[in-house]
């Protein structure tokens, strides 16, 4: 209940840049002045706003990099979620692979098993197409040339038809309070969309998104069935995990594979 609430103020304070105490009390009127400060701690300690003298603002968003950026960003931890992901995928699924750097490389170690895989990157069509059994769709949409992803009502009314076994989603950043997020409306929606067609999901989450924190919440640990990094995570999130009966998938230092 209060992680819903603070939630809900901390997309308030964003919308808003700067708000006082006065209009979080009548934006929450069951509750005391005393629980509206102790959701401010929380959310100052997560990174997310920042208290100032009879309020809050919100804090900046790290920007997201460009993806030849990213693409050049901890290569090997990526191919080590990639490996780790491919290992969950079985013969004659349904499999549908976000847009993003992670999944890019998930492309390029898929097996060439009879598959049905859809996707949102048409970079990841192409790297696909390479192996010559996977039956590969590419999703409509509006493409995001920044990023290489599809998105837009097209590609939510496309996916609502789309039956999907497993479906590996790339996170932007993640943060305690605010969950897994990324840089677009459109593109969380997409990921949300995608998480409610799939009967099992997965978080691409290397060791740089723990660093990170955008401005769109697309799931929480509850949401997820498996989160797939490069390095073992952080106690909190550990724990968080286990709360939420998420399973966190990595290779410990000593028994990471040969690349």
């Amino acid at each position: 209940m209060y992680e819903m609430r603070q939630e809900k103020m901390s997309r308030f304070i964003r919308q808003h840049e700067m708000v006082t105490i006065k209009q979080l009390q009548e934006l929450f009127p069951q509750v005391s002045l005393m629980t509206i400060h102790r959701d401010l701690d929380a959310l100052a300690a997560a990174g997310l706003v920042t208290k100032v003298r009879g309020g809050a603002r919100a804090s900046r968003h790290d920007r997201e990099p460009a993806f030849n950026a990213r693409e050049k960003e901890n290569q090997g931890g990526k191919t080590l979620v990639a490996v780790k992901a491919a290992t969950l995928i079985q013969h004659k699924s349904c499999v549908f692979l976000d847009s993003g750097t992670t999944s890019l490389m998930l492309a390029g170690v898929l097996p060439d098993l009879p598959l049905s895989v859809v996707t949102t990157g048409p970079n990841i069509a192409l790297a696909l197409a390479r192996n010559p059994v996977p039956e590969v769709t590419l999703c409509p949409g509006n493409l995001n040339k920044e990023n290489l992803t599809v998105s837009g009502h097209s590609t939510l009314q496309f996916l609502e038809g789309i039956n999907i076994d497993i479906a590996f989603i790339g996170a932007s950043g993640y943060d305690n309070t605010a969950g897994f997020t990324c840089g677009k409306e459109s593109e969380m929606l997409v990921k949300r969309q995608v998480i409610r067609q799939a009967r099992t999901t997965a978080v691409l989450c290397d060791q740089t998104k723990f660093q990170r924190f955008m401005p769109y919440t697309f799931a929480r640990l509850g949401d997820i069935k498996y989160v797939i990094s490069d390095i073992t995570p952080p106690d909190d999130f550990l724990a968080g995990a286990q709360k939420s009966g998420t399973s966190v998938l990595y290779y410990p230092a000593d028994q990471r594979p040969r690349l």
